[in-house]
């Protein structure tokens, strides 16, 4: 099948000042494609080449025209005023969804090519005619997705998640209890009940891009980081707050900084609020409070490195199974082609 694939981001580590946290699986899911027989052509600009100077035409296909396609798959994009709204040409004008739009348009609408529209940020509004569409799949990578909609996870590699070593991931020395790497957008409830008042009482840095911040004085806000330096980050702390805006929470849609974390051996503490919780983290890795989050990350750091911190860093990399490489690629193969979307295997409730 040849699919042709959007989206507003980059391949490679790209640039640092970006929101795009898709760089953590994007290849991971597109090379899946690949090895799987099918051909991949993106169809918006070569961010990688354009803008972070990273030539990848060798291995992977940009068109910016029309070309023949037997499926169609976006990342979801929504209007950003004054950013892509503006007219083409505008300062500052990004044109992500002028040409979603155009794609839409000629494939989805007016030759009825199969299309899965990827809505990784929740943007989608439920009333939207697309919704309707029978040839279009909507997707979510939630747990609990919204009605009509399938479950698509952020993948990870398979050989990513068999190769990981928790023993080794213990030894690695943690010099920081607490950190998080993430951007504001809309999570300022969680970071005000979860993360802001630990904050006040442990070493800890925040990276990412905040922009109000003026109420916590006594948080390290330190700005964002290049792409290359999560995983060093994470390996730095003993462990790091799931933060997400209400619509995660309620749909139990947990982002790339789980498995990033995971994977550097730091320990995710996922708050109450988030649905399935303890479908994706061991028990004692859900907090309660702020004092929960100070009392869990003083009692983990007093096992680091030992077999006992070893023994939990391998409980989560399991839970991590559900976003599984394969996991995704059936669900997204059968969304592609029409066919009936395999359920999502949950093991939540364990111990």
């Amino acid at each position: 099948m040849r699919i042709g694939y959007s989206h507003w981001g980059f391949l490679g580590s790209g640039i640092t000042d970006t929101p795009d946290g898709g760089r953590s699986h994007r290849r991971t899911l597109v090379d899946g494609l690949i090895a799987a027989g099918h051909e991949i052509v993106f169809l918006q600009t070569n961010r990688d080449l354009a803008e972070a100077g990273t030539d990848l035409t060798a291995t992977y296909r940009w068109d910016g025209g029309l070309p023949e396609i037997d499926a169609l798959f976006l990342e979801w994009r929504w209007p950003i005023p004054g950013r892509n709204t503006t007219a083409c040409g505008t300062e500052g004008h990004t044109c992500d969804l002028h040409r979603q739009q155009e794609l839409l348009d000629h494939y989805t609408h007016r030759l009825t090519v199969r299309t899965v529209l990827w809505d990784k940020d929740q943007q989608l509004p439920a009333d939207d005619p697309l919704r309707t569409v029978r040839h279009l799949q909507v997707c979510e990578p939630a747990l609990y997705p919204s009605p009509g909609a399938a479950s698509l996870l952020f993948p990870v590699a398979d050989d990513v998640l068999d190769r990981a070593y928790p023993a080794v991931l213990a030894a690695e020395k943690r010099l920081l209890p607490l950190v998080y790497i993430g951007n504001q957008y809309d999570r300022d409830t969680a970071f005000e009940e979860f993360f802001a008042p630990a904050a006040a009482q442990l070493p800890h840095r925040v990276a990412g891009k905040w922009n109000s911040t003026a109420r916590w004085p006594e948080v390290n806000f330190t700005g964002r980081i290049p792409f290359d330096e999560v995983t060093p980050t994470y390996r730095s702390a003993v462990a790091t707050v799931l933060l997400a805006p209400d619509r995660y929470a309620r749909t139990g849609q947990f982002t790339q900084r789980l498995f990033e974390a995971v994977l550097a051996g730091c320990l995710p503490l996922a708050p109450r609020t988030l649905r399935a919780a303890e479908t994706v983290v061991p028990r004692e890795l859900v907090v309660t409070s702020a004092a929960d989050v100070v009392a869990t990350v003083t009692a983990l750091a007093r096992i680091a490195g030992s077999q006992a911190h070893a023994d939990l860093i391998a409980r989560c990399i399991d839970r991590l199974d559900p976003f599984r490489l394969t996991r995704q690629l059936r669900t997204l193969t059968a969304a592609l082609a029409g066919t009936a979307i395999p359920p999502l295997l949950l093991e939540g409730g364990r111990a």
